[in-house]
């Protein structure tokens, strides 16, 4: 059985899905304000019993399967308060869709009120990396990774979901897994007006690219529109970074010393039409800094205090330019850090054949890039980078950088090609 969208709603509507008047406001580009439908269609998308799609349109004229349908059925099912009549039309329908109701997860006898609440995203991924440094034993390191990636989140309430990342990888050199699935985040996620927080296991939430591309276990809050306060504080992981060796420091037995820290930042970032601009500090308190070979001349110290800013500038849809820099006041060598980015374009997932480049420069002073994020450069290095992202297919995106430069320590040679075909879902 297969109908149109549009004439499918006459069914939801005799079911009570929409009220008996009609004064929300339509989503859909393509749904003018004087078609028959136009009423039922702005109220449905109101109540959640129909969403569209991802461009915007409704696309009233496409033809539906029994699944889709059923869907509609089971988000009609989950209103409250339906009439007599209703009910029993309703039955019927869910009679008619018991197969396909049953494949989403819905009872037909007794609909489960948090069906549609929790949602699963993720990729699976192919990483290759080939790094040259003259300055390491081996000056030349060939990695292939699979990765798989899961992210799921649940509603809570109207205003709290709960997020989390979990991920499995295998390295291909040996074919061997390089451990068991890692609970990588978890956090709550809470949303009041323009005001978020973050419990939990969370993303870093400033100088994630040029400082940072981990997590931190505490809290965040951000408040604001145009102009953002972010405050964030917990316990940053010194040893996650696989590049950055300067923060690895083992005492006798072997053993990492402090391989944590304690952390507080604050940033104000403001974002309107084509101009971005930002500041940050950061202030982190280990042991393990009083350690590193070449943090400080003098006296050591336990602590790096790093200030950041940033700007981005677009000059039309397709061409921005962006820069950031930051210093750590309490490091004597490799405080500095700073990159600056022409970007053109970007693939989109959604859109095949889409696609983006960049080129950049790169200065990562590893006493304070302690994490980037950049997968050309890395933590100690300073160079050329350039890169190009292309959407193979709905959702496949292939991405190739190349990094050329030094080890800012010995001015030594140093380069990477990145390689990366992602599969998103």
């Amino acid at each position: 059985m297969k109908k149109t969208i549009v004439s499918a709603l006459t069914t939801a509507l005799v079911v009570g899905a929409a009220s008996t008047t009609f004064a929300a406001t339509n989503p859909f580009q393509d749904v003018p304000s004087d078609h028959w439908a136009y009423d039922a269609v702005a109220q449905l998308a109101n109540d959640g019993v129909i969403e569209g799609y991802a461009d915007g349109t409704f696309k009233g004229d496409k033809q539906i399967t029994r699944y889709e349908m059923a869907q509609m059925v089971a988000k009609a099912m989950a209103k409250q308060n339906v009439s007599g009549n209703d009910k029993a039309l309703l039955d019927k329908l869910s009679a008619e869709f018991a197969d396909e109701l049953n494949n989403l997860g819905v009872r037909v006898s007794n609909l489960e009120k948090n069906a549609d609440k929790v949602k699963w995203n993720g990729e699976a991924r192919y990483t290759y990396t080939s790094t040259r440094d003259k300055s390491a034993a081996k000056d030349k390191v060939n990695d292939n990774d699979l990765l798989l990636r899961l992210e799921p989140s649940a509603e809570i309430n109207d205003n709290w979901h709960v997020n989390a990342r979990l991920d499995a990888a295998t390295d291909l050199k040996s074919d061997q897994s390089k451990s068991d699935v890692e609970l990588k985040r978890i956090w709550a996620d809470g949303q009041y007006g323009n005001t978020n927080i973050k419990l939990g296991k969370l993303p870093m939430q400033l100088d994630k690219d040029l400082l940072f591309d981990d997590e931190i276990s505490g809290a965040s809050i951000t408040t604001g529109k145009d102009l953002k306060l972010t405050l964030q504080a917990g316990r940053f992981d010194l040893t996650g970074d696989t590049n950055n060796k300067a923060v690895k420091v083992k005492d006798a037995a072997g053993k990492y010393i402090n391989d944590t820290a304690s952390m507080q930042s604050v940033g104000l970032q403001y974002g309107k039409d084509k101009l971005s601009l930002g500041a940050a500090y950061h202030n982190l308190e280990s042991d393990n800094f009083k350690n590193m070979a070449n943090y400080r001349n003098g006296e050591a110290s336990d602590k790096a205090q790093i200030w950041s800013a940033n700007a981005r500038y677009a000059f039309d849809k397709n061409v921005a330019l962006a820069g950031t820099y930051a210093e750590n006041a309490k490091a004597d060598n490799y405080k500095k850090a700073g990159s600056v980015e022409l970007d053109y374009k970007g693939a989109q997932d959604a859109n095949k054949g889409t696609w983006g480049a960049y080129a950049a420069y790169r200065h990562l002073g590893q006493n304070v890039a302690f994490d980037p994020s950049y997968d050309g450069a890395w933590a100690g290095t300073k160079g050329w980078e350039v890169g190009t992202n292309y959407t193979l297919a709905k959702n496949t995106v292939a991405t190739l950088k190349y990094f050329n430069g030094e080890k800012i320590d010995s001015g030594k040679d140093a380069e990477k090609l990145f390689g990366r075909v992602e599969f998103k879902f």
